[in-house]
């Protein structure tokens, strides 16, 4: 039970805060710690591909250990102290794995220098919350990349994190953060990560799956009570949701793209490296500056939805357990 109100006061919390740039992320240290065992990785490991397959493997586990571990011993401690310590840190800790105000934030900026008028500030902008390179793209470009990460950050970084913390309270969630940020940082196709990155890349493939799916659904009835156009949705949900090489990251990124009548993804620049894809969604209408804001509009709805959703079923389970 306290649990769920920490998640609940994390969320909370998170929509009033956001991610204050002064304060540390607990991600900054999942990251540094998968620096370090990358480097001790490819020291320890033979340079081969079974070899770095091998040590990909070794360093999942101990960041997903680690990641989990400290937050659970930490809570542990503090629950053992007082239960209102306990509950604060907790939530806390929720409120660090939530990314809902953020996301709106960072896509914003884009919005803003978009409007401004200022292409460079556009392209800096949009390439804190995008993977791609960004140097070339135009007004229409930036504004399509910040949208379809918006949709997809809906479920790594609101849906997902909300679901594993309904289940196993942050322990839980820091462990989804752990597997996501490693996606991240090593789940490239490109050298020197295809080899180290594989395991990070499926495990986050393999914890991502429900997730995504069900974040689909979601921002479905989300976009429905924002009177978005939920048929096309439907529609471009059903027939797109595997144009990505990724099976997740296209759930809702074409239930977005249905809704708004826009036709997203496409071929894209990563590392230099040009990489090919499918597109998602029919381009009914031209892109606009207009359509972030409404991206984050889904997405806040969308978050609403899931805090109701999983927090009722956890709540359910705790009355009738």
């Amino acid at each position: 039970m306290y649990s769920l109100l920490a998640l609940v006061l994390g969320f909370g919390i998170d929509l009033i805060v956001g991610d204050p740039h002064s304060i540390p992320h607990p991600v900054i240290f999942i990251g540094k710690l998968i620096s370090a065992m990358e480097k001790l990785a490819r020291k320890i490991f033979p340079k081969t591909v079974k070899g770095e397959n091998f040590a990909g493997g070794v360093l999942w586990l101990v960041v997903v250990a680690v990641s989990t571990a400290v937050p659970a011993l930490l809570l542990w401690l503090c629950y053992g102290i007082s239960v209102w310590l306990g509950l604060a840190i907790e939530s806390i800790m929720c409120w660090q794995i939530l990314a809902t105000k953020s996301l709106k934030v960072e896509s914003m900026k884009v919005y803003h220098a978009l409007q401004s008028g200022d292409i460079e500030k556009s392209r800096y902008a949009v390439s804190m919350i995008v993977g791609r390179d960004t140097a070339k793209l135009d007004d229409k470009g930036v504004a399509r990349a910040a949208v379809e990460t918006v949709a997809e950050n809906t479920s790594d970084g609101i849906v997902a994190p909300l679901i594993f913390l309904a289940i196993g309270g942050a322990p839980l969630g820091f462990f989804y953060k752990a597997v996501n940020t490693m996606d991240s940082m090593l789940g490239y196709v490109e050298m020197p990560y295809k080899n180290i990155g594989l395991v990070p890349a499926k495990m986050d493939d393999v914890m991502n799956y429900l997730p995504a799916r069900l974040s689909a659904l979601i921002m479905l009835a989300a976009g429905w009570l924002l009177k978005l156009d939920a048929k096309n949705g439907w529609k471009i949900f059903k027939r797109d949701r595997f144009n990505h090489a990724s099976p997740n990251s296209a759930q809702t990124e074409s239930v977005c793209a249905g809704l708004l009548g826009l036709r997203l993804a496409g071929d894209a620049w990563y590392h230099g490296e040009l990489h090919k894809k499918k597109y998602i969604g029919d381009a009914l209408r031209e892109i606009e500056y207009e359509d972030i804001p409404r991206a984050c509009r889904l997405l806040y709805v969308t978050a609403f939805l899931s805090l109701i959703l999983f927090g009722g079923l956890r709540l359910l389970l705790l009355v009738v357990i």
